[in-house]
């Protein structure tokens, strides 16, 4: 945490109002999109309960200031290309 705040200070960002919760939404979000972890797997590392009336995992996935990274009305239609070749699946898919 030190060095974050340092980092932050060294690019002329105050790092008052960040702190270890930061990396913990960021990690959820990375390792969900990126890793393509599933939600038992992202619980197991985030200490969160399995129970599924519990939502606090899609809060760490989802929050209010997120931007869409696909136009609605994109989702289904054939004719738009959906993403680049994927190093996962070999796919032309969401995954890359």
């Amino acid at each position: 945490m030190e060095h974050f705040r340092n980092n932050l200070l060294d690019i002329g960002i105050d790092p008052t109002p960040y702190g270890t919760h930061s990396f913990r939404r960021g990690g959820c979000q990375y390792l969900a999109s990126e890793r393509r972890w599933d939600v038992r797997k992202l619980c197991d590392w985030g200490g969160w309960s399995m129970d599924y009336d519990n939502v606090t995992i899609v809060r760490y996935l989802i929050g209010w200031n997120d931007r869409p990274t696909r136009r609605r009305e994109d989702f289904m239609n054939v004719k738009k290309q959906i993403g680049k070749e994927c190093c996962y699946c070999g796919r032309t898919c969401d995954c890359a």
